[in-house]
């Protein structure tokens, strides 16, 4: 299993805001996380925070606020990053050539 890390609502708008995301946006976050009674992946977290409009060093300064450390903070920015390939080009496969 792994780790949980806990963020109030109003803590995660306050960051938001402070970085310059609209009202509109937070509250479009806000929503999915309702959507997933309020516990999601951290990388489903990166991805959602990089669809409001978060560049990648913003998205990690919230991780880091919320008290995810640098080296996980790489392996999920890995993580986002190899979702977006599947995502691009469809299910990879092995191939042999005889």
């Amino acid at each position: 299993m792994g780790i949980t890390y806990t963020i109030s609502r109003q803590r995660l708008q306050r960051m938001l805001t402070l970085l310059g995301v609209s009202e509109k946006s937070i509250q479009e976050l806000i929503n999915e996380l309702n959507k997933e009674h309020r516990h999601i992946n951290v990388v489903s977290l990166a991805g959602l925070l990089e669809k409001i409009g978060l560049k990648e060093t913003q998205t990690a300064n919230v991780l880091r606020r919320i008290g995810i450390d640098d080296v996980t903070i790489t392996n999920i920015m890995n993580a986002l990053d190899e979702e977006k390939i599947k995502r691009a080009y469809g299910r990879l496969v092995e191939l042999e050539l005889s």
